[in-house]
C-alpha cells in the first residue's frame, strides 16, 4: 500500500500539470465544436467539464481525456435544426431536443456495458486501428486549419498578408519549442506544450500583437465570451419537449447514432492509450462511465461528448497517467469558466493551433508508409479505407465498414483453404480425409471436392483435420450425406465433435447412424444454437 502511494504522489506533479495543459488546449475545441452544433459555447464548455470529470473519475482508462468532440457535433448540426423547426413559430426548441438526445445517448451506452459489450473492441483489427489513427490525425489537421480564417464582412476568408505569416510564425514557434525542449539536456519538469502556449502568449500580450485569440474566436462565431456560471439544471426539457412516442421515433436514431459513434472513438482511444501506456483499461467500465457522464450532462445543459484522442495523446505526453489528470483538467476548465474568463481569452489560437499539429504528428502513424507495401493487399487496402472513411465520413461509419471488410477477406481466404484427401480402402471404401476450416464461405469449395454419382457403395468423411465452425457447415453436412442416401450409398462420418454430433441427431435422429463416436474425437463448439 505504502509503495502504491508513493507511486502516486510521485506523478502527482505531471499529471497536475498536464491537466492545465489540456484544460487550455480544451477550450477552443469546445467552442468550436459548440459553433459546428449550432448552439452557445457555454454548452460546449459545460460538456467538457461535465463530461471530463465523470469519466476522468469513474471511467474505464486513467489518463484518457474526454469532451464535447467534433465527431458528435456534426450529427448534432441537423438535430438541433429539426428540432428548432418543431416549435411554434418563434419558438427554437432544439436545444432542449439535444438535452433530451444526449440523455438517451447515455442510456444506450449505459445499457452497453451492463451488456458488456466494450469487449467487442477486440474484434478490430490493426489495420482498422491504424486507419483510424491516420484518419483522425488527418481530421485534427483539417479542422485547425479553419483557424487561419478571419471574418470579413461577416464572411470567412483565409488570413493574408502580415496576419497570416505573424499566425504561421507564432504556430511554428509553438511547434519548435514543444519539438526542441525534449532534446535539450536540462529539460523542463513543465509539460512542453505548456511551455510553448505560455511562451507564445506572452509574446502577443507583451508585444501588443495583433492577432486571433480565444476571445475574438468566441465573438467572431457568435459568443459573448467564457464568463458564466455553475451549470444549472435543465428543467424546461420536461416542459419544452413532450415525452411520447413521437419525440422518441425523432430523437432516437439520433441518440443510437450519437451512442454509436462515442462508444467506437472512445474504446478505440482506450486501445489506443493502452498501447502507448503499456496498460489495460476496462472498456465496459468505460461504456457506463461515458453513458452516466452524458446523463447528467444532458440534464445540466451539456451537448454530450466521448474520448477525445487529441487532448489524450497531450495528457499523455505531457506525463498524465492518473486519474488526478483528467479531474484537473475539468476542474481547470470550470474555473476558467467562472474565475478567468478574461486571461483565458488573451490566449493566442496560434499557440493552441501550434499544440494540436503537434499531435497530429505524434498521432499519425508514419510507419504505415514503411508497410504499406510489405502487409498483404487486402489489409493495405483496409488501411487507406478506414483513413479516408474517417476524413469524408465519420468515425463510427470507418471503423464498422473497416471490421466489415476485414471480416470478409478473412472468410474469403479461408474459404480457400478447404481440402480433400481422397484414398480407397482395401475393401473397396473410399475415404475423404477433409482438412481447413469448414465454415458458411467454404462450403462451395467443400460441396466439390466429392462424387456422389461415381462414389462407391461406402464412403467414409473423416472431418479429424477439419473445424467444423457454424450452423452453415452442419446443414451442408446434413444436405451431403442425404444426397448419398438418395444414390443408395451408405456414408459414415467421422471425428465430428460431440457438439457437432449432438446438433446434428438433434437435427435428424436418422444420422445417429451415420455418424461415428470416436475418442480421438475433437472437442470445440459451433457457432449455432439448435438446427430446426
Amino acid at each position: 500500500m505504502t509503495e502504491f502511494v508513493r507511486k502516486r504522489v510521485a506523478n502527482a506533479k505531471n499529471d497536475i500539470l498536464s491537466g492545465l495543459t489540456v484544460a487550455l488546449a480544451l477550450v477552443p475545441e469546445a467552442v468550436a465544436f459548440a459553433f459546428v452544433a449550432g448552439v452557445d459555447p457555454l454548452v460546449g464548455l459545460y460538456a467538457a467539464f461535465m463530461i471530463g470529470l465523470i469519466t476522468s473519475t469513474f471511467g474505464g482508462r486513467p489518463g484518457m481525456i474526454s469532451g464535447a468532440t467534433g465527431a458528435l457535433a456534426v450529427v448534432m448540426v441537423s438535430l438541433v435544426a429539426e428540432g428548432n423547426a418543431m416549435g411554434a413559430p418563434g419558438e427554437e426548441l432544439g436545444l432542449y431536443y439535444l438535452f433530451a438526445t444526449v440523455i438517451l445517448m447515455g442510456i444506450i451506452q449505459m445499457l452497453a456495458g451492463v451488456l458488456k459489450l466494450g469487449k467487442f473492441v477486440r474484434l478490430i483489427p490493426h489495420p482498422v486501428m491504424m486507419g483510424f489513427v491516420n484518419g483522425l490525425a488527418i481530421v485534427i489537421f483539417l479542422s485547425q486549419l479553419g483557424m487561419f480564417k478571419e471574418f470579413v464582412n461577416g464572411e470567412k476568408v483565409w488570413m493574408q498578408g502580415i496576419e497570416l505569416w505573424l499566425m504561421l510564425g507564432l504556430v511554428l514557434l509553438t511547434m519548435f519549442i514543444m519539438w526542441g525542449l525534449p532534446k535539450l539536456k536540462a529539460t523542463s519538469k513543465l509539460p512542453e506544450a505548456l511551455i510553448g502556449i505560455l511562451v507564445v502568449s506572452a509574446i502577443v500580450i507583451l508585444g501588443k500583437l495583433d492577432v486571433a485569440t480565444v476571445g475574438s474566436f468566441i465573438k467572431d462565431g457568435g459568443g459573448e465570451g467564457l464568463k458564466g456560471g455553475l451549470p444549472q439544471f435543465q428543467f424546461d426539457i420536461f416542459n419544452k419537449v413532450p415525452l411520447n412516442w413521437e419525440t422518441f421515433k425523432f430523437i432516437g436514431p439520433y441518440a443510437l447514432i450519437l451512442a454509436a459513434i462515442g462508444l467506437i472513438e472512445s474504446l478505440m482511444t482506450l486501445n489506443l492509450i493502452d498501447e502507448l501506456t503499456e496498460t489495460r483499461g476496462n472498456s465496459n467500465r468505460e461504456c457506463l462511465a461515458q453513458g452516466g457522464a452524458n446523463i447528467v450532462t444532458g440534464l445540466f445543459g451539456g451537448m454530450g461528448g466521448c474520448a477525445m484522442i487529441g487532448q489524450s495523446i497531450i495528457n499523455i505526453k505531457g506525463g498524465g497517467r492518473t486519474r488526478l489528470s483528467g479531474i484537473v483538467a475539468a476542474v481547470t476548465l470550470l474555473l476558467f469558466i467562472l474565475f478567468a474568463s478574461g486571461l483565458i481569452e488573451q490566449v493566442p489560437i496560434a499557440a493552441l493551433v501550434g499544440v494540436m499539429f503537434m499531435v497530429v504528428i505524434g498521432t499519425f502513424a508514419w510507419s504505415s508508409f514503411r508497410i504499406i507495401n510489405k502487409i498483404p493487399l487486402t489489409d493495405a487496402i483496409v488501411l487507406v479505407a478506414v483513413s479516408l472513411l474517417t476524413v469524408f465520413f465519420d468515425l463510427a461509419v470507418a471503423v464498422i465498414a473497416g471490421v466489415i471488410m476485414s471480416a470478409l477477406a478473412f472468410a474469403w481466404e479461408n474459404a480457400k483453404k478447404i481440402r480433400a484427401r481422397k484414398h480407397i480402402k482395401e475393401d473397396g471404401t473410399k475415404v475423404y480425409e477433409i482438412w481447413g476450416p469448414l465454415f458458411f464461405g467454404s462450403i462451395q469449395a467443400f460441396n466439390s471436392k466429392f462424387d456422389v454419382a461415381n462414389d462407391p457403395e461406402n464412403v467414409e468423411i473423416d472431418f479429424i483435420e477439419s473445424r467444423v465452425s457454424d450452423h452453415s457447415a452442419l446443414e451442408a453436412i446434413w444436405a451431403l450425406v442425404g444426397k448419398y442416401e438418395e444414390a443408395g450409398k451408405k456414408v459414415k462420418i467421422k471425428h465430428l465433435s460431440e457438439e457437432c454430433q449432438a446438433l446434428m441427431i438433434k437435427a435428424s435422429p436418422r444420422l445417429a447412424n451415420v455418424i461415428e463416436h470416436d475418442v480421438d474425437d475433437p472437442r470445440y463448439h459451433v457457432m449455432a444454437k439448435v438446427m430446426e
